[in-house]
């Protein structure tokens, strides 16, 4: 399932964000890129340390993101990694590749079945640097106004376009889902989208109990966690 959220990050956030961005600290991003990204990885990362900055930065990008009602109920996370926050400047871009299907550091490794991206900046701000995900009906490109995500299952073949002026700020994580099968993830958000619609319309129509006990089973069966 590949899925834009708008507005993780409100304009407050964002502000705050880009204000730490604009003074903070980026290296080569290949660093953090295994033996296969390395060859197609150009971008910069930011270093992460333990200084107020960094810490407050993380805590509004990564508080934002899991308690945003539509991501937990497409993702249904058990574990997420801590963001990667990347800039993009004339001619970096990130060639074709697959996440790494594990991440992290024992005894803290997880499996990554979502991928998730949030903009940092408005797409007015640079040309090029599209996120392209390639999916069974073909690409689909990805350029969001700033405080938007997309998340994506981590073994998507995608890759930024070079960008070609201006400057681009992602956050980038990903999520150990407790439903591993895509499949069964997205046939779950599709079930929790009705489920809500109709219990705001028909709190106490019969349909709407037969949708929140079907949906409850899904989960109580299919869920590791």
């Amino acid at each position: 399932m590949l899925l834009e959220i708008p507005d993780v990050i409100n304009p407050q956030q964002l502000k705050s964000i880009q204000t730490v961005l604009k003074k903070a600290h980026f290296v080569n991003g290949k660093i953090s890129a295994g033996d296969v990204a390395q060859q197609v990885k150009n971008n910069e990362e930011l270093i992460q340390d333990n200084s107020p900055q960094i810490q407050s930065l993380n805590n509004i990008l990564m508080g934002s993101l899991i308690n945003n009602e539509t991501y937990k109920a497409a993702v249904m996370m058990n574990k997420i990694g801590a963001p990667f926050l990347a800039r993009y400047r004339k001619g970096m871009g990130y060639g074709g590749h697959i996440d790494n299907p594990i991440m992290g550091q024992i005894p803290n490794m997880y499996r990554t079945d979502v991928s998730t991206t949030i903009f940092l900046n408005n797409p007015d701000e640079y040309q090029g640097g599209d996120l392209v995900i390639v999916t069974k009906y073909g690409e689909h490109r990805a350029r969001l106004k700033a405080g938007s995500a997309i998340v994506y299952p981590s073994t998507s073949w995608h890759y930024v376009d070079e960008v070609t002026d201006g400057e681009r700020l992602v956050c980038v994580t990903w999520a150990q889902s407790m439903i591993q099968d895509a499949n069964k993830r997205e046939v779950l958000y599709g079930l929790w989208q009705a489920r809500e619609k109709l219990l705001k319309e028909k709190p106490q129509a019969e349909e709407t109990q037969g949708v929140d006990v079907t949906y409850i089973k899904l989960v109580q069966m299919w869920a590791d966690t």
